[in-house]
């Protein structure tokens, strides 16, 4: 939406210099804004869903329609990122494939990211997530590589255990709890 108010020249009426309607004094820069305004609040109008625009149906200008969207995607920001958190956290391999597990966290982690740019998650903090998350069988395995003098990075890690994981079902690994 930004983008778009930017390319036609509309920006600066919803959130720069010219928010603010000039005075009465001057018609036809007052005139010049109200069109400018009008083509604002009707690209945001058209733009957002239906229950939203309940939301800003009296804002009386753009910035103001502008600001309380923005306070109501904040706040879904912040209710999606705890819940993504949670989720990250209570993650288990259960009867996901390595593959699918990875990609699973991987996918976590890059929209808590995308939703918060300083709640990057490292790769450390990744790796501990899934190791700790890995089905009891693979502990053994994990030990190991963790006594490695440089830890594997996350796709070395994912081919390793996914050799394990193939190397367990060719050995007949059938155990349900691990």
């Amino acid at each position: 939406m930004e983008s778009y108010l930017q390319g036609h020249d509309l920006w600066e009426i919803v959130d720069g210099n010219e928010s603010t309607p000039p005075t009465e004094q001057d018609a036809a820069a007052l005139k010049k804004w109200k069109i400018k305004a009008g083509k604002a609040m009707f690209a945001i109008k058209t733009t957002i869903e239906e229950d939203m625009l309940e939301h800003i149906r009296y804002a009386t200008t753009p910035k103001e329609a502008w600001d309380i969207l923005a306070s109501k995607f904040s706040r879904k920001n912040d209710v999606r990122l705890q819940l993504l958190e949670n989720e990250l956290m209570s993650s288990m391999q259960n009867d996901m494939s390595i593959n699918d597990y990875f990609t699973k966290i991987k996918s976590l982690c890059r929209e808590i990211s995308e939703l918060e740019p300083a709640s990057k998650i490292s790769e450390e903090r990744m790796r501990r997530k899934i190791i700790h998350g890995l089905r009891p069988k693979y502990r053994g395995f994990i030990t190991a590589v963790q006594g490695w003098p440089t830890p594997p990075s996350l796709e070395i890690l994912e081919s390793l255990l996914a050799n394990q994981e193939t190397l367990g079902q060719a050995n007949g690994w059938s155990d349900p709890r691990g």
